[in-house]
């Protein structure tokens, strides 16, 4: 009984956090609107740009159309996602409206270069949107339909996010113009990979598979010079018929570049397959220090 109720508030803890992450995020990404963007003309995108064309056209606060306009989308998620992502989306979007009512009046950190009104309204709207996406909320009712279609899609959640605001922009041109569209996207480019670092990580992980005349020798090394652990997978040759021990490793990416100077050193002959990794958990994954 006692492992349940602390089970249970463990559960209630991390619920909680989550959504201050993600409350944190929804404000980060309306600093970056109301103190980078907007002031300098740039739109967002997804609902979010639409919303910020509605204000500029009918003088309405950008924080109630980004609430009103996303209601179907929010729907959405709750009907095809998921409960839980619904909600969390809607603490999201409710942060970022008020986030962008609170700092409408904030002064511009950045005036006229256009270079860098991009890239730093770019990465910050980039990373306010990634911690939301990776705690299981969103931000815009695009990244819930980009969300929807990555599960049904071979693309990811960034790349269909950039996709289907093409189609945003467009609208984006009709008030700030065609430079201001261009502008838009560009800023919306750097932020979907922006987001895609924090969903997955800066270093990332990638598994290699190796077939080689010496499979002893090869783990020996990796785990000496890299620390890390290897399995062995028994493999048999379609034509030769032969049996091999299949070496699989998996390293974070910036060990890339030693694992492929090991296996040249070791067998420049050998057979390998490197994947890349969205997540790794449990094992025993975590290197052991090199000495």
């Amino acid at each position: 009984m006692n492992r349940a109720k602390q089970h249970k508030k463990k559960n209630i803890l991390k619920m909680v956090l989550r959504a201050i992450v993600i409350i944190i995020g929804g404000f980060i990404t309306a600093y970056g609107l109301e103190a980078v963007l907007i002031p300098n003309n740039v739109s967002d995108g997804g609902v979010t740009g639409l919303s910020i064309v509605g204000s500029q056209l009918l003088g309405l606060p950008l924080g109630v159309l980004i609430a009103i306009l996303n209601i179907p989308f929010v729907f959405l998620g709750y009907k095809q996602i998921g409960k839980s992502f619904a909600v969390y989306s809607i603490i999201g979007i409710i942060s970022l409206a008020a986030g962008t009512l609170v700092m409408h009046h904030i002064p511009a950190i950045i005036n006229g270069d256009t270079l860098l009104v991009t890239v730093v309204g770019g990465i910050i709207i980039g990373f306010g949107m990634g911690l939301a996406l990776r705690n299981g909320g969103a931000l815009d009712g695009i990244d819930m339909l980009a969300v929807l279609l990555s599960r049904k899609l071979p693309f990811g959640t960034s790349d269909l996010i950039l996709f289907l605001n093409l189609f945003v922009f467009i609208v984006v041109s009709a008030v700030f113009g065609l430079q201001g569209a261009f502008l838009s996207g560009i800023a919306y480019f750097i932020a979907s990979k922006v987001i895609h670092i924090v969903e997955e990580g800066l270093s990332g992980s990638k598994t290699f598979k190796i077939i080689t005349n010496e499979p002893e020798l090869m783990v020996e090394t990796i785990r000496d010079r890299l620390g890390r652990s290897a399995t062995y997978n028994i493999v048999r040759g379609a034509y030769s018929n032969e049996e091999f021990k299949e070496i699989t490793c998996v390293i974070n990416r910036l060990e890339e570049s030693k694992m492929k100077e090991i296996i040249h050193e070791i067998d420049p002959g050998s057979f390998v397959t490197v994947y890349d990794v969205a997540e790794v958990r449990g094992g025993n994954f975590r290197k052991t220090n090199i000495h």
